[in-house]
């Protein structure tokens, strides 16, 4: 197994850190291709300027881990990290570069992402949501000022989350809970929203042209501005004068 604490600035190939305690460990400006994270505990360690490319991190324990400008992506095949089913409670992740990465069946409860590059990342089965009491579930996470186009959402329990600031360009929505959601001034142009759920759901200020309400399973509560009403009612095929004829 690789050595668990490598120094600041290391350039590592193919570690092997499977199973490994790595527990509030720090990572320091560390070039990492193809590191094998599978299964290890990553529980409150902290990423700050790595190049993690091509890394597998199924299954880890990375419950309140920090990620600070670091890049996950292989652009040369634009290929992303994966945490396939990981326990990711409370991390965090900020100014990072998780294009393409995939989140199949990950526990993301209370994770915040700050001013990350999410295109085209994958949330399939991934769970936002924690259950407290038989019939108590409250979902947590948040977004904040993301680069989400292309995303995969669809399905995901997201009410009361938090979009604020972020791009949803024809990301995939369909089916998501997004009641009581925050997704003021984020941009959903082309969005799939096919059966997704919006009551309640603030889109002040949010890119609403071409967002067909009539495709919504529900959007009453809605609050929009004076000036997103003649755009949802344009794309209902209401064509909506100022004065009378």
């Amino acid at each position: 197994m690789t050595d668990p604490a490598p120094p600041a600035g290391a350039n590592l190939e193919a570690p092997d850190w499977r199973g490994a305690d790595l527990a509030d460990h720090v990572f320091d400006a560390c070039t990492i291709t193809e590191g094998a994270f599978s299964d290890a505990s990553l529980t409150g360690a902290r990423f700050t300027r790595c190049r993690l490319t091509r890394c597998v991190f199924t299954h880890a324990d990375a419950r309140e881990v920090v990620f600070e400008d670091c890049v996950f992506t292989d652009r040369s095949i634009q290929y992303g990290a994966t945490f396939a089913y990981a326990r990711l409670d409370e991390a965090r992740f900020r100014r990072c570069d998780l294009m393409h990465a995939r989140f199949e069946g990950a526990d993301l409860y209370a994770a915040a992402f700050e001013d990350c590059n999410l295109l085209g990342a994958q949330f399939p089965r991934a769970r936002f949501d924690r259950a407290f009491g038989r019939k108590i579930v409250r979902a947590s996470v948040a977004f904040i000022a993301c680069n989400l186009d292309l995303a995969d959402l669809s399905d995901a329990n997201l009410g009361e989350c938090d979009f604020s600031r972020s791009r949803l360009r024809e990301a995939d929505l369909s089916g998501s809970n997004l009641e009581e959601a925050t997704l003021r001034e984020t941009d959903l142009f082309q969005a799939t929203i096919d059966n997704a759920r919006m009551s309640g759901a603030d889109l002040r200020g949010a890119e609403v042209s071409g967002f067909d309400l009539r495709r919504l399973a529900s959007y009453h509560d809605l609050k929009i501005t004076v000036d997103q009403q003649y755009l949802l009612l344009d794309a209902l095929g209401i064509d909506v004068h100022e004065t009378k004829a």
